[in-house]
């Protein structure tokens, strides 16, 4: 009984699937965010809070905000949740007037691995 090139292709893939598997699944993806992404909010946040599907390393791990002019909000450091190692919190040191704004962040897992993306909000 030989291999052939069809057997030997789907063992490659079924090979490379357990591989790359676990790999992907080690990233820290964004699950939820506050402000939500795409909404339009009535009150000013004083903090961005963003929660993971797993722990962060905060020393690593940030944002910007920038407004609809692309102007940067000032903001304070990263820091991690006490109670839930997937929360990072990022306080705004100032108010925010109406308007849109984009949120771009990065992190790193406990597990090294680095993740990046960014979400839109609007302030009435």
């Amino acid at each position: 009984m030989g291999f052939t090139a069809s057997g030997f292709s789907r063992a490659l893939l079924f090979a490379s699937a357990l591989v790359v598997a676990p790999q992907v699944f080690a990233h820290a993806h964004l699950k939820a965010q506050t402000p939500a992404a795409n909404t339009e909010i009535a009150t000013a946040p004083s903090a961005i809070t963003l929660n993971f599907s797993e722990g962060i390393e905060p020393k690593f791990s940030g944002l910007t905000v920038t407004d609809s002019q692309n102007q940067a909000v000032k903001t304070g450091p990263a820091t991690r949740s006490d109670s839930d190692k997937t929360q990072m919190v990022v306080p705004l040191e100032q108010p925010l007037a109406s308007g849109d704004y984009t949120v771009d962040w990065h992190v790193v897992s406990v597990d090294g691995h680095k993740t990046r993306g960014s979400y839109r909000f609007t302030l009435k």
